[in-house]
């Protein structure tokens, strides 16, 4: 039997490999024209949303705080009164915050 010399290097196409880097190319393709928007979309609404939360909540906030601003003025007869236990948990929950974001530990990543 005559044996063939093998094709010189370079030459050769390996239709497996051809095949795979095809279906790869595809696959992205398709995942980057499809799914990499609808994520950046999804993550914009949920962004968009904690954003318009914490903003409404801060208005709250800031409404009901200038229209209590003058309980807190030294010069108000309650305010001489209540100040100070507002102080004091204020000053009890900074601790324990304080205290809480120094035991917190990093969750590993996937």
């Amino acid at each position: 039997m005559a044996q063939t010399a093998p094709p010189p290097p370079g030459t050769e196409h390996d239709w497996t490999t051809v095949a795979a880097d095809r279906i790869e190319s595809v696959v992205t393709t398709v995942r980057d024209k499809t799914t990499v928007p609808v994520q950046k979309v999804a993550a914009a609404i949920v962004y968009g949303l904690v954003a318009g939360l914490l903003g409404v909540t801060a208005l709250v906030l800031l409404v009901v705080a200038l229209f209590r601003l003058h309980v807190y003025l030294p010069f108000h007869p309650e305010g001489r009164r209540v100040w100070i236990s507002y102080a004091g948990m204020g000053a009890i929950f900074v601790a324990l915050g304080g205290f809480l974001w120094r035991k917190r530990t990093a969750q590993p990543r996937e």
